[in-house]
């Protein structure tokens, strides 16, 4: 069975740091690109970062600077690193784990929700001013 579990979430104030570990189980995860997402309430699940299985990243535009995603495939583990929060921030966060191995056009897919195959549960990061 597999089981994506995101943790580090919590409360901050604006312009504080978080960082959020997704730990997976139950598969392969060398070979897979991984994905952050978060949703606030009212608003669709937006992309927020992603990494391939060679390290390579992309992010959305809202994140770029000042959020960082990393991997340690050792721990099968991606992580988030998110700098200088803001209240627009606020929203659960999950992590997706891709339905195909390999990294072939990654970052020109990695924002469809079609292209993965399992999430975690998301965990809550809250940002006031």
């Amino acid at each position: 069975q597999v089981q994506l579990v995101e943790s580090g979430g919590g409360s901050v104030q604006a312009g504080d740091s978080l960082r959020l570990s997704c730990s997976v189980s139950g598969r392969d995860f060398v070979s897979y690109p991984m994905t952050w997402f978060r949703q606030s309430p009212g608003k669709e699940r937006e992309p927020v970062a992603t990494i391939d299985s060679y390290g390579g990243a992309d992010y959305g535009a809202s994140v770029q600077g000042r959020f960082a995603i990393s991997r340690v495939n050792a721990r099968k583990t991606v992580y988030l690193q998110m700098d200088s929060l803001k209240p627009e921030d606020t929203a659960v966060y999950s992590c997706a784990a891709a339905r195909q191995p390999g990294n072939s056009g990654w970052f020109g897919t990695w924002r469809r929700e079609a292209a993965y195959g399992y999430w975690g549960q998301g965990t809550q990061v809250t940002v006031s001013s």
